[in-house]
């Protein structure tokens, strides 16, 4: 069969490389793809822009492709799945109607609320004043978010109110986000720890993957503004089974009882965003349509399963018919950013020992191109190094250790990725 990832991030590289492995898969072809994924084996870059849904369809019929795995958000809410299954082809994603739990932080507070589904009180405005008014009136700290995407980039955990009325200005008055925030969310602030629970659902049924942590502070000891994301690990030692066993009775099941009870067909991956406090209750921060950067690459490292299979038993509608196998290994990533990430960063930089890299890790691309020989940045996030290990803390060992071969001007990392699982470890919880 003949697989296409849509999307170029580092998540994508991860998708394709994961498909490249499968016995069923003659070739991946990756739009438009990265540095990364040209060069791997059994993957083919295509130079068609993952929103351009018109041309991606076009390859599909060209070059006969079995199954498109979509990516980004971005073209999820735009109906690509709506369009390529109206032109016969199969699709794994949710439809733009499904799409709208990313797209409206709106949508999703209503949502959860409708549905009793754990979350933060929260309250939506349009206007500055009323939003001004009621950040005053409550107190800090707060959260204040764009309601729509703004690439990871559009939520501010407020601790003081100055803080939280001049997030309430830049989106709403400045327009920081543009159409993303005409309206905004301001909510309470949730105490505790932060996880990502990711299923695959066919609609009817759900089966978790593994569980996994991300870093979205730029800083150490997660500080400093946040980013899409610094490093993730798998798995999460906070989702504990009893955790675990409680998200999916209170949360993930009830999401998709919600969807049908609303008339939401959904397909694809399911991602809740967590804040679990020390009681191990579990809250719904966000909810992402697809799986989320950086943490698709460490999970994917530990899939035993064949992830095309999945993908077409859940367009099938028989995901109650497979099982998901894992390796028991711990698995970690460390993302190497451009300088000045999230603000302004330079491109255009070549990245150095990339080929002194050995068998114990995984680099998967993101923000990267090809110029004659080179491998040179093109974006904030640049690579996800990888690495397996027996613990987390093994896992990162193996990780730091490779990507201390990389470099180029201006690269920026943090060195405590997965610092609470490997605390956990050391205390023997």
């Amino acid at each position: 069969m003949r697989v296409l990832v849509v999307g170029g991030g580092g998540r994508e590289h991860a998708l394709a490389w994961c498909c490249a492995r499968s016995p069923r898969v003659d070739e991946v072809l990756v739009a438009p793809g990265n540095a990364g994924s040209a060069q791997e084996p059994g993957v083919r870059n295509v130079a068609v822009a993952a929103g351009d849904i018109a041309g991606l369809i076009d390859v599909a019929r060209r070059e006969s492709v079995d199954l498109v795995i979509v990516g980004p958000e971005q073209p999820l809410v735009d109906g690509i799945a709506d369009q390529l299954t109206a032109a016969g082809i199969a699709c794994f994603g949710p439809n733009a109607e499904a799409s709208q739990l990313e797209a409206s932080k709106s949508f999703t507070k209503a949502f959860l609320d409708r549905h009793g589904i754990p979350t933060a009180s929260f309250e939506r405005f349009t206007a500055f004043d009323a939003a001004r008014d009621y950040i005053e009136r409550t107190g800090a700290p707060l959260v204040v978010k764009a309601d729509g995407l703004a690439a990871g980039k559009g939520v501010v955990v407020a601790d003081s109110v100055a803080m939280a009325v001049e997030a309430a200005r830049a989106m709403l008055v400045d327009g920081q986000f543009g159409d993303a925030s005409r309206e905004i969310v301001v909510e309470a602030f949730l105490e505790g720890e932060e996880a990502s629970f990711i299923a695959i659902t066919d609609g009817n049924t759900l089966l978790p993957l593994a569980t996994s942590q991300d870093h979205k502070a730029r800083d150490e000891g997660d500080r400093g503004p946040n980013t899409g994301g610094m490093g993730a690990y798998s798995p999460a030692p906070v989702v504990t089974d009893a955790v675990a066993e409680h998200v999916m009775r209170d949360i993930m099941l009830p999401t998709l009882e919600g969807l049908a009870k609303d008339g939401i067909d959904y397909v694809g991956f399911l991602y809740a965003g967590l804040m679990i406090d020390s009681t191990g209750q579990a809250r719904v921060l966000e909810f992402n349509c697809r799986l989320g950067d950086p943490e698709t690459q460490p999970i994917l490292m530990r899939l035993a399963s064949d992830l095309t299979v999945l993908a077409e038993a859940a367009i099938a509608r028989t995901l109650d018919t497979v099982s998901i196998e894992w390796d028991p290994r711990a698995s970690l990533g460390v993302v190497m950013a451009a300088g000045g990430y999230p603000g302004s960063y330079d491109n255009g930089a070549v990245i150095r020992g990339l080929d002194a890299v050995g068998d114990a890790a995984k680099v998967f691309h993101a923000g990267t191109r090809e110029e004659g020989d080179d491998i040179v940045t093109a974006g904030g996030r640049v690579l996800t190094v990888c690495a397996l290990g027996a613990t987390v803390a093994e896992a990162a060992e193996q990780a730091y250790a490779a990507a201390d071969a990389i470099d180029w001007k201006d690269c920026y990392r943090r060195n405590d990725i997965g610092y609470r699982a490997i605390q956990r470890e050391r205390d023997g919880s």
